[in-house]
């Protein structure tokens, strides 16, 4: 510790008393010295030790005073330089703070304290936990002490654009990291600079996730450039990032790059069906896909007859989403019909396609081929009404599928009773959610038979029999056979019925059925 004004004013005194012993002041000048290591001094020889004990004379004595002074002031200049030396002091200090500091696990553990989450140093979710730029900062400081990350996530975090650098600069300490996801994040051109740098980095990254960043658009070369060959992103997802066609053509030369890539999901980028027939063409190159989101991608009649040349190649697709590009019931390229080379397909997602009979005659024919098949979405196709007929033979050997969507379809009281028919013939066991909302167009004798025979659909568990929002209807005598058929449902946990009106005494016998049966079924009136 350093001395006080009062223990230096004594000290001075101390000096100037005569009284005052040698030996006493050396004691004070002990006393008062910091805690810095000592100098060595050399231990007295053996002929001095021998003589020490002789008493020589006056001269002798007077000789050992002068002695003794000059030690004394030796150690007064040795005490002196220390104090004037900063070095010592900093050192001091610095080793002081060293053990009072928190270690690196202490801070990362009150960083995640702080937001309310647990630590984990293999999956650092920080999801829409309002990050400020200072919270960015603070975590880079913290990567040197996650080597064993694996996962990253700082989605719906706005204030992380314009800050990525600060971040990827240290990545080198998580090398490990193989799930990048940063959603909604605000990112920059700069931000897409940095993140394509760190590429280099992070060799072993196998999931990308930059959904809903605009800025992106126009600027994906900077990113994908980056990207060297043998690279194992194997997921990649772009949704609503304002991709141009330009990016089209980025995008195509990384699929050159990427041979694991298993998911690609660039939906809702209107401008990049431009270029789609250019990303069809590299397709090829990544055999091992196994979803293909495109959604509301602006897909024009060469795009189309692009991806139709292309999907026999993919044989390993289990999830292909061609909704809201209404040029795919409008083409005359067989692109349904090419949906039977794929025989590990799960999903088929089509809804708002503008299909026709002929295109929906193509997909029936498909159907025959896809006995993995488990969700289909055929909503807001109008031609489905009157025709689930053709589906009959697909739907008839799809033993798996667990999920139908035909929302918005045009359907009327026969596409009902084929529904129900189909059940009670042993077929569509596994479907869990029926999706019949906002087709107005069928009558309350076709609700009646669709709710006599649904209580056959044991494995329902979500059932949307909701009118279109202009809507207002009377259940009329068909409440009674659904109320009935509810209680064959045991698995039955939603059943949506907006816009349809219920009397008071509708009301409590729903109440009444859900208090009887321990049963929470949501009427949504």
């Amino acid at each position: 510790m350093e001395k006080t004004d009062d223990q230096n004013c004594q000290d001075r005194h101390e000096e100037d008393n005569p009284k005052s012993s040698p030996f006493d002041f050396v004691i004070k000048q002990f006393q008062g010295k910091k805690c810095a290591p000592e100098k060595r001094k050399e231990p007295p020889s053996a002929i001095k030790q021998f003589f020490k004990g002789f008493d020589f004379g006056k001269s002798e004595g007077k000789d050992r005073r002068e002695i003794e002074e000059t030690e004394i002031s030796n150690d007064v200049a040795d005490d002196q330089s220390e104090k004037q030396d900063p070095s010592v002091e900093d050192g001091l200090s610095h080793l002081t703070s060293e053990a009072e500091s928190p270690s690196g696990e202490q801070r990362f553990n009150q960083f995640m304290e702080k937001l309310g989450k647990k630590p984990s140093s293999k999956n650092l979710d920080l999801n829409n936990c309002a990050l400020s730029a200072e919270d960015i900062t603070e975590l880079a400081s913290l990567l040197p002490f996650l080597p064993e990350l694996e996962e990253l996530s700082l989605s719906w975090n706005g204030c992380v654009g314009g800050t990525l650098k600060a971040l990827t600069v240290h990545l080198h300490h998580v090398s490990l990291v193989k799930v990048l996801r940063l959603n909604n994040c605000r990112l920059t051109a700069e931000d897409v600079i940095s993140l394509g740098g760190a590429f280099e980095i992070v060799s072993q990254l196998e999931e990308l996730d930059l959904s809903w960043n605009s800025n992106i658009g126009g600027k994906l070369s900077l990113l994908t450039k980056k990207l060297k060959e043998g690279c194992k992103l194997k997921c990649l997802k772009m949704t609503d990032c304002n991709l141009t066609a330009k990016d089209g053509e980025s995008l195509a030369e990384l699929l050159n790059v990427i041979p694991d890539l298993e998911v690609l999901d660039i939906s809702i980028n209107k401008n990049i069906g431009c270029s789609m027939k250019v990303i069809a063409q590299d397709l090829k190159n990544v055999p091992g896909l196994k979803e293909l989101n495109l959604h509301m991608c602006g897909l024009k009649q060469d795009s189309l007859q692009g991806l139709a040349q292309v999907i026999p190649l993919l044989s390993n697709l289990q999830e292909l989403n061609l909704s809201s590009n209404k040029n795919v019931g409008l083409s005359s390229e067989p692109l349904l019909d090419r949906l039977r080379f794929l025989p590990k397909l799960r999903s088929v997602t089509i809804s708002n396609c503008g299909l026709g009979e002929e295109s929906l005659s193509s997909l029936a024919e498909a159907a025959l081929h896809l006995p993995e098949l488990q969700i289909l979405d055929l909503s807001w196709n109008k031609c489905v009404g009157g025709n689930l007929k053709l589906l009959l033979g697909g739907l008839k050997l799809a033993v798996e599928i667990q999920v139908l969507r035909l929302s918005s379809c045009n359907l009327v009281a026969e596409d009902l009773a084929l529904l129900t028919s189909l059940r009670q013939d042993g077929h569509l066991a596994r479907l869990q959610k029926l999706d019949l909302s906002y087709n107005n167009t069928i009558s309350d004798e076709g609700w009646a038979v669709f709710c006599q025979g649904l209580g056959a659909f044991k494995e329902l568990s979500e059932l949307d029999v909701s009118l279109s929002p202009s809507s207002c209807r009377d259940c009329g005598q068909w409440f009674g056979e659904l109320l009935a058929a509810l209680t064959q449902l045991p698995a039955l946990a939603e059943l949506a019925m907006q816009r349809w009106a219920l009397s008071e005494c509708q009301r409590k016998q729903i109440e009444g059925f859900n208090q009887d049966n321990k049963r929470n079924i949501r009427f949504d009136c």
